[in-house]
């Protein structure tokens, strides 16, 4: 069996690649009445570049301008069965939570948790114990509870009045597209493969057929879901097409899509995120199954990522009538040569 990056799935001969879904489902909401109040300093976002589900919070939480709030730990892109761990950090401990791994911080709270260990995850720094795991709703939480603080010019990235469409846009990319490529890659039969194969490219196609005449999933801006749908483009090339055999085309291959995903990436807050070489040996490294000598790949070339999109013939703006984000605070930036042309892949 293989564990998949989030720790909640795994691959089982025979059978169709299933998810954990069981998360804490805490959440942290600016009237306090969930137990857990909004409050400046006093919460940890945990994320692993390498994860996708993690990325995505990394992403809103910096294009709504909340880094001075919510602090960030980055644990290292391989764990163990056990848990991610922070190995990047100066003696392998977190320096705010002062733990090894992030086990540890489930275990705070629940001594007897025997889920997945999966990031995001979000921590409470006093009591050091998790409060969250819960993905989905922690990025719109971000949203809609943190207002408080957000950064002046934030976009709107769950418009009130788009909710009802975004919730089926989103579900349809999360369930195809995003766990989609899971489902190839983690499937225990032919016909289980088969079945993802053709439901992961029909939803892609559905998407490129959206996206030919507007320049964002919703319209005009940016919004959540093209935050959702960026992620795991960003990793096709690198990982899914050949480690997860989603290979009917490339990224690059796919016109719409890889303007599209160009456009997200140099959009300040979006690929400021993106660490390839952390990506791939997360993958090729984790999945042992799949990949038995973990040997990580040199390739592609990610250059392409930084050349002309020409999406903005289409109109609209990413922040509308707002503005982008500041710099990346000097601890949280992806190196140089993790990004895109970077060379080397460790």
């Amino acid at each position: 069996m293989s564990q998949d990056n989030g720790g909640s799935g795994y691959v089982t001969a025979g059978q169709e690649y299933r998810r954990d879904q069981n998360y804490v489902p805490d959440r942290i909401t600016a009237d306090g009445s969930s137990g857990w109040p909004v409050e400046a300093g006093r919460y940890r976002l945990v994320i692993a570049r390498a994860c996708p589900w993690a990325n995505r919070a990394a992403i809103v939480r910096r294009l709504l301008g909340l880094e001075p709030v919510v602090s960030m730990g980055i644990c290292g892109p391989v764990h163990d069965e056990r848990s991610w761990t922070f190995d990047l950090d100066p003696g392998g401990r977190d320096p705010v939570l002062g733990y090894e791994r992030l086990q540890e911080a489930f275990l705070a709270r629940f001594p007897d948790y025997d889920r997945g260990i999966t990031v995001p995850a979000m921590v409470d720094v006093p009591s050091r114990q998790v409060v969250t795991n819960d993905f989905m709703q922690m990025t719109l939480d971000f949203s809609t509870e943190w207002t408080a603080f957000h950064r002046d010019g934030a976009p709107d990235l769950y418009p009130e009045k788009l909710r009802d469409e975004m919730d089926q846009v989103m579900r349809r990319v999360y369930t195809e597209v995003n766990n989609g490529v899971y489902r190839c890659g983690f499937a225990g039969s032919q016909q289980a493969y088969d079945e993802a194969y053709e439901r992961l490219f029909t939803a892609l196609d559905w998407l490129s057929e959206r996206l030919a005449g507007q320049r964002y999933l919703m319209g005009e801006t940016i919004t959540e879901a093209d935050v959702r749908l960026f992620t795991t483009l960003a990793r096709f090339d690198a990982v899914y097409h050949g480690h997860f055999k989603c290979n009917r085309q490339k990224l690059t291959e796919m016109p719409v899509l890889w303007a599209y995903a160009r456009d997200l990436f140099q959009t300040p807050g979006f690929g400021d995120t993106i660490d390839f070489p952390q990506i791939k040996e997360h993958y090729y490294v984790v999945h042992a199954d799949i990949n038995p000598t973990q040997i990580v790949p040199v390739g592609p070339d990610t250059s392409g990522w930084l050349t002309p999109h020409h999406r903005e013939e289409l109109g609209g703006a990413p922040f509308g009538d707002g503005t982008p984000p500041g710099p990346v605070p000097p601890d949280e930036e992806v190196p140089p040569e993790h990004g895109p042309g970077g060379i080397g892949h460790r």
